[in-house]
């Protein structure tokens, strides 16, 4: 009796073998990249859902802009495209631009938006308006091509669409569309946002 309690003692005592340890060892492994692939999508989603609000606020910006012009102003002649840069020129010589550019600073949050014009002459300048985070803005003419966006500048392009007479006569019926132009977080296919009002 007592040498097989001892052989049982001696057996208990002598710790794990080493496919015990691999597979231990290998569980550890698949646990730790499951939690580094979920916190990989959650930095995605994330980023997603800062996309997403940055271009919703941009389209409820020029829908408010394009909401509180007189019904005879020319920014709201029937026009503009969803999917192109879109000019059209007006009876008195001035062209309506149907798109602009809005970049944002990740990294001290001011944010610049740029929209194209004409000068007097019909040669293309740019205005750029800058606010600061403290509620200050600024805004300059800039002949030539628009300023290079600096690499922390999140890039959004905005389109509308002016339809005369839809849904139904004496109306018009305002859609705009932004989407991310670059993607600072190596991110494909970024959606867009999209929303529509109908004004007199």
């Amino acid at each position: 009796m007592e040498t097989s309690q001892s052989l049982r003692k001696a057996r208990s005592s002598r710790g794990f073998t080493l496919l015990e340890v691999v597979a231990a060892a290998a569980i550890l492994v698949l646990g730790l990249l499951g939690i580094a692939a979920m916190m990989n999508r959650m930095a995605l989603h994330t980023n997603e859902s800062r996309y997403q609000s940055d271009e919703a606020l941009l389209v409820s910006e020029k829908l408010e802009d394009l909401n509180r012009y007189p019904t005879v102003d020319r920014a709201l002649l029937a026009g503009g495209s969803l999917t192109n840069n879109v000019s059209l020129p007006n009876p008195n010589g001035t062209v309506t631009d149907y798109f602009d550019q809005v970049q944002i600073s990740t990294s001290n949050g001011s944010s610049v938006e740029i929209t194209t014009g004409k000068d007097t002459n019909g040669n293309p300048n740019y205005t750029q308006l800058v606010h600061t985070p403290n509620g200050g803005a600024q805004a300059k003419v800039i002949p030539g091509p628009p300023p290079a966006p600096t690499p922390d500048m999140l890039v959004f392009n905005r389109r509308w669409l002016i339809e005369q007479d839809v849904p139904i006569a004496g109306v018009r019926r305002i859609t705009v569309i932004v989407s991310l132009a670059n993607n600072l977080a190596g991110q494909a296919g970024a959606a867009s946002f999209q929303a529509t009002m109908v004004r007199p």
